[in-house]
């Protein structure tokens, strides 16, 4: 048993040197390079456009949902107000009414936010998709092997020699269409 044991730390350790080997390899060949993908799609013009056309119709939808929310409340205030001198039947009616009414602009809303996140990926994906082929570009003319998105979830450092978003920013904008 002993034998089996000593026998399989001494694979395990070479294997773990080999891999250790083999990323010491890669990094000294690997040319690697960041992009801030959100900061890209929000400084060309086309982000900037789609950007504009979202919060237009953000705003609106907002302002429609604002006004049937005050009026609800003054709904249900004047309600409260008037419960004790309508009959039971009455209040019920009153109050089934005014359930229907919230639910229905729970639904709404719930549409809006939904139809907002669709106009934004039917609006970015195009662009998104023109950034990652200059991405790819850009990296190829520079000797880079791997780029990552730079955020602070993936990339906790890299050098600004390294990051390539003002170059992609500048090469979208060059190239219309």
């Amino acid at each position: 048993m002993r034998q089996i044991r000593s026998g399989f730390v001494a694979f395990a350790f070479s294997s773990m040197m080999m891999g250790l080997t083999a990323s010491a390899s890669f990094a000294e060949e690997a040319k690697i390079a960041t992009v801030d993908m959100q900061k890209a799609l929000q400084s060309v013009e086309a982000g900037k456009a789609a950007k504009a056309k979202l919060e237009g119709e953000f705003n609106a939808k907002k302002k429609s949902l604002q006004t049937e929310e005050a009026s609800l409340k003054k709904l249900t205030e004047e309600f409260k107000k008037q419960s004790l001198v309508l009959s039971d039947e009455a209040r019920a009616k009153k109050q089934q009414e005014i359930q229907e009414r919230i639910m229905k602009f729970q639904e709404t809303t719930a549409r809006s936010q939904q139809e907002i996140q669709q106009k934004e990926q039917d609006l970015t994906a195009p662009i998104l998709g023109r950034l990652k082929g200059l991405i790819a570009e850009t990296a190829k003319a520079k000797g880079y092997t791997v780029v990552l998105e730079k955020n602070d979830n993936n990339v906790l450092y890299s050098q600004e020699k390294d990051d390539l978003t003002a170059d992609v920013i500048a090469a979208f904008n060059k190239k219309k269409g």
